[in-house]
């Protein structure tokens, strides 16, 4: 049965954008174990990395798959980085505008904190010929998006299209089952805690543990993986709440630094047991959109 929300209502936005080079900084880093590393690191236009891959394994820390685009790489935090990465949505259709690649369509998959980076999925044979002067813009839609039937249920970042595939059903106590691959504890979510709100970022879980890393199977986790988070309350930022439960994308992969691991971007969040996240090896926006490893 259709959710019904208030689609119809919602404002279209065009924002243009680029992708952004690697930001890495000289010298070492020191992992949560005391090991220095340097090593790839977050944003750059990423060749052999995409949706759909495992978010485990990489000889990197905070990587992004695909594209990372910025609208001011220089001021990621100021006019107009800080809106394209309010209103850009995962699931927002984006157009390349420039370039020999002129033309080709990608799929926005989450945005990044720290970096202030919108990543976005292209196919392969775009990611090869893509560089850094190409623009891209985004057709952005989605903040603001409802859903009528349960006001206790908050959207943030999520396109209407992606919503309407994410295969939710309604279910008794005016309930809603969500199909996840990971179901994630509390105690497992760091780096990005007590923020304001969640338009724009993500915050990361902890794996630094390796006994739950295998007790949660977090190493399974892939990009673009749909999680749900128990316990949390992402309304009003990003708080533990008994008996919430928020439901978010894997936008960035495993990390090696004390606090962090992979990076959630939030997507459904309720501060009372109003979502039942079920188990689906198949909840990933790769296949449902057929994007990424999954393009067919």
């Amino acid at each position: 049965m259709m959710l019904k929300t208030n689609e119809d209502r919602l404002v279209v936005l065009a924002m243009q954008c680029k992708p952004g080079p690697p930001r890495i900084r000289p010298g070492w880093k020191v992992d949560h174990e005391g090991k220095p590393f340097i090593l790839p690191s977050i944003g750059g236009i990423t060749l052999n990395i995409q949706v759909g891959d495992s978010a485990f394994g990489l000889a990197g820390d905070h990587i992004e798959p695909g594209v990372s685009c910025s609208a001011n790489a220089e001021k990621p935090f100021e006019f107009p980085n800080n809106s394209l990465q309010l209103l850009s949505c995962v699931g927002n259709e984006a157009i390349i505008v420039s370039g020999d690649m002129k033309g080709e369509k990608g799929t926005v998959i989450g945005h990044h904190g720290g970096s202030e980076h919108v990543i976005v999925d292209f196919p392969q044979k775009v990611l090869k010929q893509l560089t850094y002067d190409d623009k891209i813009m985004i057709r952005t839609k989605g903040q603001g998006l409802k859903l009528m039937d349960y006001p206790d249920i908050k959207l943030f970042n999520l396109d209407p299209g992606l919503l309407k595939k994410m295969k939710i059903k309604k279910i008794k106590g005016n309930r809603l089952k969500v199909p996840v691959t990971t179901v994630v504890p509390a105690r497992c979510m760091g780096s990005g805690l007590g923020s304001a709100h969640v338009a724009v970022g993500d915050y990361d879980v902890m794996t630094s543990d390796s006994d739950t890393v295998k007790e949660y199977k977090l190493d399974r986790l892939k990009f673009g993986d749909f999680v749900a988070l128990l316990d949390h309350d992402n309304s009003y930022g990003r708080a533990f709440v008994k008996g919430a439960v928020s439901i978010g994308i894997v936008v960035h992969s495993d990390c090696l630094l004390a606090g962090h691991g992979p990076g959630i971007a939030t997507l459904l969040t309720c501060s009372t047991p109003l979502i039942e996240p079920v188990l689906d090896a198949n909840a990933n926006i790769a296949n449902l959109l057929k994007i990424g490893t999954k393009k067919v």
